[in-house]
């Protein structure tokens, strides 16, 4: 039985050529060798599993090769390319800085810089994981980077470059790296399929290269489990959905097309069939999400390339996308983010999900009726005439009254689209509630905008001005003193009881005798102004708290039984009733705060 070779090692790049999704640096690193620039010190930088180890190898080979080809790749024939190969290099040392961070590991790979190479014109260092390094090893290491031998060639390698001190970085010659781009990895993979005789599905190698997140080598060890588990020497996308417990794509397309037809019993059975499944729910918010993503990205020619998938998929993405209004798509994206961001708090998270489902379920209603008034009309729910023994037929009154149904009314942010239609719904000019269930009311918070926020202001502030004003002395001063008695602080109830009251106009001036007070009551100014505006029936009233300088005057010369003493006072007067803590405040260096 021969030993296997995972993908990620058996398929890795020999040349710059071979390089996945990195051409500018490989094109940068190869003109350096062609016009002999190349530097003492590299540092390469990016995520996981993106070819920097396998470049810094890539250049390691070139540049002690003896027969480069005329594109500046090796040779894979001399003597040196042979010891590359078989691991037998001497001249190529490669340290883990993760298990070799300390000062004497530095100090020992200097001691190996001072012998030149045995064979070829350089001896490279590549050190791998440099972030890990203690700030004492970096320290160490500064000099032998700045000014090394002349066959000596440093090539740093690193996830995360923030963690790398400044005289470090100044010293390399820096290449970040980049995410390899789903089609890259696709292709990448594709071809190793070729080699293995291994015949597979694009969409499943899209949702290979989609779970690997950017990183080919996460690609490739994927690979090997789904092949590990084939049958038939062929990866089919079920096969893969399944293995990787990735959700199908099939069910966020069912359920984008029963939110727009306001099929609420569909989206929550479709739901139920989900969870059954064993995903869960904030796993199935996130990837409709992501579905809903994909749908807005097809409204456009000049967004379609931004859509990351095969193109048997993304037909289906186009046809869901013409039927879709762009404000709908935008309103559901909103309500999956607050859903995600709010799951975590939610107690009963099942119903948190279902709850955002319901809200999309019928956002086509509400942007109709938006576009047709501004609100949305939901009869009260219909009750049993207890006197008659009968239905009522009139929205929730006896037939016998003549007074009008009452309706509740729900303002709407969602924007109107041009010639919409919503799905389901027949072309009339105001289309009726559905009869098998009622639309839920949308929170304020979750679908209001900044302008009928402002509207809702408006508004009350002009029902607010039609009724009659209350404003005189008299009143302004029994609604303080109602509010002084609602307060928890008993300071600022205090304060509030004593301050003097005066009015200017439209403004209630409020005299205070210490600047302690003023302060006190100015951080409680605007729940004090909006309780006056609203029990004396006065949107224009202001509030304004002074400092009466008589009045402070009066209550400093004051004795102390008719105003707040202060801290020296009270000191004074547990020093006359306790003497020992004069002797505490000594002990402990304490000081009396003015």
């Amino acid at each position: 039985m021969s030993q296997f070779i995972v993908s990620a090692r058996k398929y890795r790049p020999a040349r710059f050529e071979d390089v996945v999704g990195q051409a500018h640096v490989a094109d940068t690193l190869k003109n350096a060798l062609a016009t002999d620039h190349v530097a003492h010190a590299f540092l390469f930088t990016g995520p996981r599993g993106v070819g920097k180890t396998t470049c810094a190898r890539i250049l390691a080979k070139v540049l002690n090769c003896e027969n480069r080809t005329p594109d500046f790749e090796a040779c894979n024939e001399c003597s040196s390319c042979r010891a590359f190969n078989e691991n037998a290099s001497f001249n190529i040392i490669e340290l883990d800085a993760a298990s070799n961070n300390s000062v004497d590991h530095i100090r020992a790979l200097v001691e190996q810089v001072r012998f030149q190479p045995q064979q070829g014109r350089y001896k490279v260092f590549i050190i791998d994981e440099v972030h890990m390094l203690s700030n004492q090893a970096f320290n160490a290491f500064l000099k032998t980077l700045e000014e090394p031998p002349p066959y000596a060639i440093f090539i740093l390698a690193t996830t995360e470059k923030h963690k790398i001190i400044p005289t470090i970085l100044s010293r390399c010659q820096i290449f970040d790296f980049r995410r390899i781009t789903i089609a890259d990895m696709v292709a990448h993979l594709q071809a190793s399929c070729h080699k293995e005789n291994i015949e597979a599905e694009e969409d499943a190698l899209h949702i290979i290269a989609q779970k690997a997140d950017g990183a080919l080598r996460d690609a490739l060890s994927i690979f090997d489990r789904i092949c590990a588990s084939a049958a038939g020497r062929k990866i089919r996308y079920e096969d893969v959905i399944e293995n990787l417990n990735v959700l199908d794509y099939d069910y966020f397309f069912q359920m984008t097309d029963a939110l727009l037809g306001e099929d609420l019993p569909g989206v929550l059975n479709l739901f139920e069939q989900i969870q059954r499944k064993g995903f869960e729910p904030d796993t199935f918010v996130n990837g409709l999400a992501e579905h809903l993503r994909n749908v807005l990205v097809c409204k456009d020619e000049a967004t379609l390339a931004l859509l990351e998938t095969g193109e048997n998929l993304r037909e289906r993405y186009r046809r869901q996308a013409a039927l879709a209004p762009a404000s709908f798509i935008l309103t559901c994206l909103g309500i999956a983010n607050d859903c995600d961001v709010n799951y975590k708090m939610a107690r009963h998270k099942r119903l948190h999900v279902e709850m955002a489902l319901i809200k999309m379920t019928f956002i086509s209603r509400a942007i109709s009726a938006a576009k047709n008034g501004g609100s949305l009309a939901i009869p009260e729910k219909k009750t049993l005439d207890l006197n008659g023994g009968r239905l009522p037929t009139d929205g929730g009154r006896p037939a016998t009254q003549s007074e009008p149904p009452k309706t509740q009314r729900l303002t709407l942010a969602a924007e109107p689209e041009e010639n919409y239609q919503p799905a389901g719904l027949s072309a009339v000019e105001n289309p009726p509630p559905p009869t098998a269930h009622r639309p839920p009311s949308f929170g304020k918070k979750s679908l209001f905008s900044l302008e009928s926020y402002e509207a809702e202001v408006e508004k009350e502030e002009r029902i607010l001005a039609e009724k009659e004003s209350r404003l005189t002395l008299e009143n302004a001063w029994i609604e303080w003193s109602k509010y002084a008695e609602g307060v928890d602080s008993q300071r600022l109830k205090l304060v509030m009881k004593e301050a003097e009251m005066s009015l200017e106009a439209e403004t209630v001036v409020v005299k205070v005798g210490m600047a302690t007070s003023r302060n006190l009551l100015m951080d409680e100014n605007n729940r004090i102004t909006d309780h006056l505006r609203q029990t004396l029936h006065d949107p224009r009233l202001k509030l304004r708290i002074d400092l009466d300088e008589a009045q402070a005057e009066s209550l400093r010369t004051a004795p102390p039984s008719r105003r707040a003493m202060t801290n020296k006072e009270r000191f004074d007067q547990m020093r006359e009733q306790n003497p020992l803590v004069l002797d505490l405040v000594k002990r402990f260096e304490l000081s009396i705060i003015e």
